[in-house]
């Protein structure tokens, strides 16, 4: 009986089932890659936002966040809101359409494109995570019809249709369904729970550009930020 294995269905497919594996391996790769740069970003980004939420709160008056701010550069999408806001709450009483229809509205339109610009953000590689999860088991499907129809063909021009003919190369075959699964799976948990974050990340910085919005243009006068809407949210 010939040796069976993955090693020697690679010996003995096609081009076409070489292409199909090609796709299969660099859809698992980009996953894998997205999955891990993903998490990593997503940990940082947190981290980042709790240590300076917690700094923003503990600081004393608008003056104080504001001499925080100038200290070094925003690492975290909370940072970028206080200091964005702060921009439009010192160019607030400039001329000019930017700043048409008074501080409220200019706020407003400050924080809620800073808030989508990190929703698109958070969207980055969510596309290539989907496409994985749908297309890598149907082409792995396409690569087992493939490959059982070359060896049925081998089979009718052998003439021999006996089990320990047929059992190697159709269970040979069948490896490119167990690929498709094995790239589509890993892709499809991973998407599910970056969706599940970006919500959550989202309704906590929605949050904060609330509780921003109220500081700058309600309670600008008073002593400094106590709310506590998005503390440690």
């Amino acid at each position: 009986m010939e040796g069976l294995g993955f090693a020697h269905f690679l010996t003995h497919t096609d081009g076409v089932g070489r292409l199909v594996l090609g796709i299969l391996l660099l859809l698992s790769i980009a996953s894998w890659y997205l999955i891990f740069t993903r998490a990593l970003s997503n940990w940082l980004a947190r981290k980042r936002a709790d240590a300076f939420l917690q700094r923003f709160w503990q600081a004393q008056s608008l003056q104080a966040v504001q001499q925080m701010m100038q200290q070094g550069t925003p690492d975290n999408p909370a940072a970028h809101l206080v200091t964005q806001s702060l921009e439009a709450l010192n160019n607030s009483n400039q001329a000019g359409l930017a700043a048409a229809g008074g501080l409220g509205e200019y706020l407003t339109r400050t924080l809620n494109n800073a808030v989508d610009q990190e929703a698109a953000d958070c969207e980055y590689g969510l596309t290539i995570l989907a496409t994985a999860g749908s297309a890598a088991p149907y082409v792995g499907l396409f690569g087992t019809v493939w490959g059982i129809y070359h060896a049925l063909v081998q089979i009718g021009m052998s003439g021999q249709g006996t089990l320990d003919k047929v059992a190697g190369p159709v269970g040979e075959a069948l490896i490119m369904t167990a690929l498709g699964l094995a790239v589509a799976i890993p892709a499809v948990l991973a998407y599910n729970a970056f969706n599940r974050r970006n919500r959550l990340w989202m309704a906590r910085l929605e949050s904060f550009s609330h509780d921003l919005f109220v500081l700058l243009t309600v309670k600008s006068g008073e002593a400094g930020p106590n709310g506590n809407a998005a503390r440690g949210g």
